[in-house]
């Protein structure tokens, strides 16, 4: 309600006077180009940082008033910038988890649903297998997908995803997205992307310019008022047409 925020750090103006609702088990979509204020909602959302002005509310409550644990319990955030550990894959999708070992099932499933089991498996020590210094080391989108499973293995009330999808090919982007259907029905679901591929199929989507919102609708709906959407929506058809050609 009325958000706006400011870098403390560096005086920035990061959103101004946003509103928005997302119904619960709804998903919202977030675009527009870089520097746009996305990822800050993201924050907010998580309470890395709490509003300058104005609310964040989770059913009607004001998100200062719960147990930050509590809150993050039921937070499943997947960041633009993946970190994984020096340790097993195991280990680092079900850190979140009380004993990961015993609850391989779980693991599995998530990531089975991020679209990075048969990779796993793929491996010559599955699950046990070592990243970091003295492991392998993970693809881009690999290392996207185990972070994607590591959000979903608690199966979490709401769902972030801050441009998970960068690091990823089209076509492994489409198997994420169509393999996180499931786990967002009945969950309340924000994504946040600057690939209009990755929140045409929300149920509403944003579209910021400079901290504020300058449109919102669905994807047709967006792309009917000829507007900064149908822009993004262009350049990226144009981009994508380039690649091609010259590939």
């Amino acid at each position: 309600e009325h958000v706006s925020f400011t870098y403390p750090e560096t005086g920035i103006e990061a959103l101004k006077d946003v509103s928005f609702h997302v119904p619960a088990g709804h998903t919202l979509a977030i675009t527009g180009h870089t520097g746009c204020g996305k990822t800050t909602i993201a924050e907010l959302i998580g309470r890395l940082h709490d509003a300058t002005t104005g609310r964040v509310l989770i059913d009607g409550v004001p998100i200062g008033r719960y147990d930050l644990t509590a809150l993050r319990r039921q937070l499943g955030y997947v960041p633009q910038d993946v970190f994984l550990f020096s340790d097993s894959i195991t280990n680092n999708i079900g850190f979140s988890l009380d004993r990961p070992a015993e609850e391989m099932r779980r693991i599995q499933d998530a990531a089975i649903v991020a679209n990075v089991h048969d990779n796993i498996v793929g491996f010559a020590n599955g699950y046990d297998t070592l990243l970091g210094e003295r492991g392998i080391t993970l693809s881009g989108g690999q290392k996207q997908r185990v972070s994607i499973a590591r959000a979903v293995v608690r199966e979490p009330r709401i769902l972030v995803f801050d441009d998970p999808l960068s690091a990823v090919d089209t076509a492994t982007e489409a198997a994420i997205l169509g393999a996180l259907d499931k786990v967002m029905e009945g969950r309340t679901t924000v994504i946040i992307s600057h690939r209009i591929s990755a929140v045409q199929r929300a149920d509403r989507i944003l579209v910021l310019e400079q901290g504020r919102i300058a449109e919102e609708g669905t994807h047709a709906e967006l792309l009917a008022k000829g507007g900064l959407y149908t822009k993004l929506h262009e350049e990226q058809l144009l981009e994508e047409q380039d690649f091609t050609d010259r590939a």
